[in-house]
């Protein structure tokens, strides 16, 4: 199943997206599939009012859609992430602080979720224990040799996003991975 990319090209959107809790509750929702308030409220340790506003600014950019075939009342209101993936692009926020900070929240976002996993690295059961993995290196590249790097990765990427899980009876849990590539100096 391939997924469409959604290209984010306003700025009040992006901004919308890179928020910590909104950032996390699409991740949640994107994990766990949809929920009610109370439960992303529950999971989260946030309150269900807080959880309420962050929805609706997502709905609002059509990040988020309520999922209203799922409730049991008229009372219960369940959410859901709009399916697909979110790419952004410098180019297309010139001279727009939105972008460097919402980058930058994002990049935050990836490492907090990395450093969490290595904080539980003695709860995980033995077979875990040797999977996770980190690289890194440096590389001469091109503007166009990074780009064409980036398709390859985010092709890789999508390839294992979009497969059909196996029904083998081997245990699986959400894995996330990033990677990031941008000029700089060691």
């Amino acid at each position: 199943m391939e997924r469409e990319t959604r290209e984010i090209k306003d700025s009040k959107v992006l901004a919308a997206m890179a928020h910590p809790v909104r950032r996390r509750l699409m991740d949640v929702l994107r994990v766990n599939g949809p929920s009610t308030v109370s439960a992303l409220a529950e999971y989260t340790g946030q309150a269900v009012g807080n959880i309420s506003h962050h929805l609706k600014v997502l709905a609002e950019c059509e990040l988020v859609e309520e999922a209203p075939e799922l409730a049991r009342d008229r009372r219960e209101r369940w959410w859901r992430r709009v399916p697909g993936r979110l790419r952004w692009s410098a180019q297309d926020f010139p001279d727009d602080p939105i972008f460097y900070a919402a980058s930058s929240l994002n990049l935050e976002h990836a490492m907090n979720i990395a450093r969490s996993g290595l904080e539980n690295w003695e709860s995980y059961p033995e077979e875990w224990k040797g999977a996770p993995f980190s690289t890194d290196t440096w590389i001469d590249l091109s503007a166009a040799e990074l780009k064409e790097l980036s398709a390859e990765v985010i092709a890789l990427f999508n390839r294992w996003s979009d497969r059909d899980v196996p029904d083998d009876e081997q245990e699986r849990k959400p894995v996330f991975l990033f990677a990031f590539g941008t000029p700089g100096r060691p």
